[in-house]
């Protein structure tokens, strides 16, 4: 069994700027990465808006620079995976990881970050990996000089949207309203691209296809009309879910399963046990926001790591 002081859960803008921190305020922490690191924003292809970089930067090499900068200062960094959280009340919280190895830490911080949300049809799950995808960056060039889908009106629709042109012949946007919920600079940007086609107030009923996709059967939502879509993979972008399922029973979450905070802090319910970032974050959910939330969540535990052996 390994003990630590403290524990950072997540590999993303929050989890490695809370790993900065506290690895400068001499609390050896250790981060446990998961199996996919870097989280979300290794799925961006370029980040424009993170101060620092007036060119840019791809989000992969964002989040490395962060993995970098947290272990010159000390943290140590694993790539195990938790199967299960037991928290208590300023109290010891205890991890099992995936390998059998249990962690007790006196304090931990959560920034587990979130999901790609699903349609949730059978057809979506039979064509997983198939011609269905959340990441255009990482798929995006299997589909070259054919048509793709996208679903979604915000701004990571947008960004895909944009993104896929480079690759596909066309692109078309299924949302279900009839009008963009993304900021007017990405709207404008996917709007402006010839080979952007928006499909309005439509739902996908299903993906076509038995091996691979061949298309999307689409209704609109005013009309009633069914209608079929001919496209050679789909690209889902319908927001996120945050990846509270382990630990929700122990701390305060929303409906949507966000972590509740008290107010203007990163503090959970538990005494010990502070989350920042997506996972606690429905409203902004940026990196830069996520950054800022993980020095938070540093400075709580540090102090509350700091009157536990005073007294």
């Amino acid at each position: 069994m390994m003990q630590e002081k403290l524990v950072i859960v997540g590999s993303g803008p929050a989890g490695y700027t809370a790993a900065i921190y506290a690895a400068r305020a001499n609390l050896n922490p250790l981060l446990l990465a998961g199996p996919v690191p870097g989280g979300l924003l290794t799925q961006t292809t370029h980040v424009e808006n993170f101060p620092g970089f007036p060119e840019g930067i791809t989000g992969y090499d964002l989040v490395m620079g962060m993995q970098q900068q947290a272990e010159r200062f000390g943290t140590r960094v694993e790539y195990d995976e938790i199967v299960e959280f037991q928290l208590t009340d300023g109290g010891i919280q205890t991890l099992k990881l995936s390998s059998g190895e249990t962690i007790e830490a006196e304090a931990l911080i959560l920034a587990t970050g979130a999901s790609p949300r699903y349609l949730g049809i059978p057809s979506e799950e039979r064509l997983r990996n198939k011609g269905v995808s959340a990441c255009a960056t990482c798929d995006g060039a299997f589909y070259k000089d054919v048509p793709v889908a996208v679903l979604g009106g915000g701004d990571s629709a947008m960004e895909e949207a944009t993104f896929l042109t480079h690759f596909a012949s066309k692109v078309y946007v299924v949302h279900r309203r009839d009008e963009l919920r993304a900021s007017p600079i990405m709207a404008e940007r996917a709007k402006a691209n010839p080979k952007i086609e928006f499909v309005w107030s439509s739902e996908v009923e299903e993906i076509l296809g038995e091996n691979k996709v061949t298309g999307l059967r689409i209704r609109n939502n005013k009309s009633g009309e069914v209608s079929e879509l001919a496209c050679n993979a789909v690209f889902v972008a319908l927001g996120h879910v945050p990846n509270t399922g382990l630990f929700k029973e122990f701390i305060d979450t929303d409906a949507a399963g966000y972590v509740i905070l008290k107010e203007n802090t990163s503090m959970t319910k538990l005494a010990g046990v502070f989350a920042a970032g997506d996972c606690a974050d429905p409203r902004y959910r940026q990196a830069i926001s996520a950054a800022g939330m993980g020095c938070k969540a540093a400075i709580d535990a540090e102090r509350y790591l700091e009157s536990r052996h005073r007294h």
